[in-house]
Formats: C-alpha cells, structure tokens, sequence
C-alpha cells in the first residue's frame, strides 16, 4: 500500500471515531459528575402488593381497608356479602365511581400469578358470574317464579326510598356528606359541586317514575316492601328457603345492615326509612346472622 492510500485510510479510521466519540467538554462533565443508578422506588401504601389475591374495589373508609368492614354503599355491600357466601377469599380497596372502568362502583380485579401482568377488571354486571365461576362452592339462586318481583321490591321501592333519605332528606347533610362529600377533597368549591351532582342524579333517578317527588309516598311505599320481605322470609333463616345465602339474602342485608349500622345511627337525621325496618324482627335477626357469620372479625 502506498503512502498516499495510507494516509487516505488513517483518515477515514479518524472520521469514524470522531463519530462516536464523545466530545471533551461532555466527557469532562461526566467525568466530573458521573451517571447514578438510584434503586427502584416503593410501591404507593395503596399500591397492590400481592397480586395473588382478588381486590374488591367499593365505597369504603381508610379502616375499612384495613378490617374489611362492611361498605356504606348499598350496591357495593351487595356484592361485598355475596363473594362471602361464594367463599372467595379477597381484599377491599378505596375507590370512587371516576375508578371505575364502567363508572359505576364496586368491581373487581382478579388475582393474577405473575409480578407484572394486569388483570382485566370485572364490573358489578358480570361479578356473579365471575363469583361463580371461581368458587369452590358456587351459589344457585332458588328457580321460584315469585324471585324476580320481590326483587322489584329492593331494586325500586327500598332504593327509591334510600336515594331520597340519603341525598334528598336533612341526611344529606349528616350521612351522605361524611360519607361521600367530604373524603373526595379538601377544596370547599368541589365539595359543593359533588354534593350538588349528587343531589341531581338522586332526582333524576327518583323523577323516572312519578312526575314529582313525595317523600311520604315513597317512606310508606319502602315500609310496605320491608312487611312483605319479612313475610317471604318466614321462619326461615334465608330467603326462598335456601340452605344458605344467595345473591337476594345479600340484597336485602345491604339496606336492612345499613338502616341498622351503629356507626350510622346517628347520622340519621331523617329516621324515617329508619324507622320502616325496627319493627321488622326477622329481618333484623336477618341481618344479625350474616354479620355474625360472614363479618364477624370485620364488625
């Protein structure tokens, strides 16, 4: 090779490093403050840290989370005594309806074995389902024709009668602001635009099946579904006669335990709805069997 092509060759090798070369003034600071690998942050307190366990996401309190305790959200504490009596093991988180993958609480995210893998979320419309695929000992609700109208009775009567007693009555002021205002923020102007929305979906709800609204209708409405609940149960310790409890004993035991809660007796302003349920001795002794039961280390 002559001198000529060597030195053409030194040339090029000099451009191809200049390349990847790093500049002096760059590799004088690095040198002078080298690159740090810090170690991975903790997981948030609320974070998930054992994903081997379902989590039952639900209107709850701070020491909810940690006992377990009966949530105050009727449709929440549904599905909360029915995964009870399905017999599957799970945990209870915080959560509000913005968390929700369908808006509307509680759901639940499954177990999953591997660290790194997220669970599909399972919505309250598909957790009995859900509950029954993955328990050991799977409910079958009663095949009696009259189940779905009594369930009409909770579904719309006791609901209607709850919607307007929370956020429509002096209640609101005492149970649903606690409950469901004052947690969300400490900014005074988003707490009055909650319990303002609040307030507006409770009529919007209420104003679906009559042109107005007439509290004393729906209290007397509610006691006459509360009589004919107590009569269906009868003599027997769970509904339809069932050798244990179902989907409709976790229902009915969401409003009567509730109505019924110490924590909330003297919340109740308006008793009311209150009132309807204390004369109802089988439904309170109802609601005294599931806690004793199925809640009892949470209560």
């Amino acid at each position: 090779m002559s001198q000529t092509e060597k030195s053409q060759v030194n040339k090029q090798n000099q451009a191809s490093a200049s390349i990847f070369s790093v500049p002096a003034p760059i590799k004088q600071l690095f040198d002078r403050f080298p690159l740090h690998t810090y170690a991975l942050h903790e997981l948030p307190q609320r974070a998930p840290r054992h994903r081997n366990a379902h989590v039952l996401y639900l209107f709850t309190s701070d020491e909810g989370v940690l006992t377990g305790a009966p949530s105050h959200n009727p449709a929440c504490l549904k599905w909360q005594a029915y995964l009870k009596f399905s017999g599957i093991p799970f945990r209870v988180a915080a959560a509000n309806n913005h968390a929700s993958p369908s808006g509307a609480l509680p759901f639940i995210l499954p177990a999953s074995s591997e660290p790194y893998t997220q669970s599909q979320p399972v919505p309250s419309a598909k957790l009995q389902r859900w509950a029954m695929n993955n328990s050991e000992k799977a409910i079958e609700e009663p095949g009696d024709v009259r189940y779905e109208a009594y369930l009409s009775l909770l579904d719309h009567r006791i609901r209607r009668a709850w919607l307007y007693s929370v956020y429509l009555s002096p209640n609101s002021n005492t149970i649903a602001e606690p409950l469901y205002i004052l947690p969300t923020s400490r900014n005074s102007l988003v707490r009055l635009t909650i319990a303002r929305e609040l307030r507006i979906a409770a009529q919007t709800e209420l104003l679906k099946f009559s042109t107005y609204i007439n509290d004393e209708t729906l209290y007397n409405q509610a006691e006459e579904a509360f009589a004919a609940l107590e009569t269906l149960l009868g003599r027997d310790d769970w509904f339809f006669g069932a050798s244990r409890p179902g989907l409709f004993d976790a229902s009915v035991f969401a409003y009567t335990h509730l109505l019924l809660d110490e924590r909330l007796a003297k919340g109740w302003a308006d008793t009311r709805l209150r009132d309807t349920l204390m004369s109802r001795k089988r439904l309170i002794t109802h609601r005294a069997r599931i806690l004793a039961e199925y809640f009892a280390d949470e209560s």
